[in-house]
């Protein structure tokens, strides 16, 4: 290997090797752009066709209208995507976000349980998924 520069040399050198632990960063990116894009599709349904989902108002965890649900899920969405494809840059900040953002979307989901259950499980345990990967195996990103 050829260096052009001490600079270069001791930039390369300094880094620490990869860890094989970096794809569950990259599966924790995928994920959340997954869990972002489910979110958009959820909140699109609320806003625009409420009669798809089977109990009414009453009947969820949380007495809110389907628009107020669709407004969350539609910036908890962006917000989620827009934190998957951060995660793939390796930022600390990213990380947290995505933490957050699938803390947040297990209990959004935990309240629209009712109304659409076998969705909510999958988006809970791929919340949990993104959480475990991020926070265990978070360290092996390059920053």
């Amino acid at each position: 290997m050829t260096f052009h520069t001490a600079e270069d040399e001791e930039r390369v050198m300094s880094r620490r090797p990869e860890s094989g632990w970096v794809g569950m960063i990259a599966f924790a990116g995928t994920m959340m752009i997954m869990l972002g894009s489910f979110h958009l599709i959820a909140g699109f349904m609320a806003l625009f066709e409420e009669d798809y989902f089977l109990v009414g108002k009453s009947g969820l965890v949380l007495n809110v209208d389907y628009t107020a649900w669709g407004w969350a899920h539609l910036i908890g969405g962006a917000i989620a995507m827009a934190a998957g494809f951060a995660l793939f840059l390796g930022a600390m900040w990213a990380r947290i976000v995505a933490v957050v953002i699938a803390l947040l979307s297990a209990i959004v989901n935990i309240g629209f349980m009712s109304a659409y259950p076998i969705w909510s499980a999958i988006m809970i345990a791929l919340d949990v998924l993104v959480i475990y990967a991020v926070t265990v195996h978070g360290r092996d990103a390059l920053d």
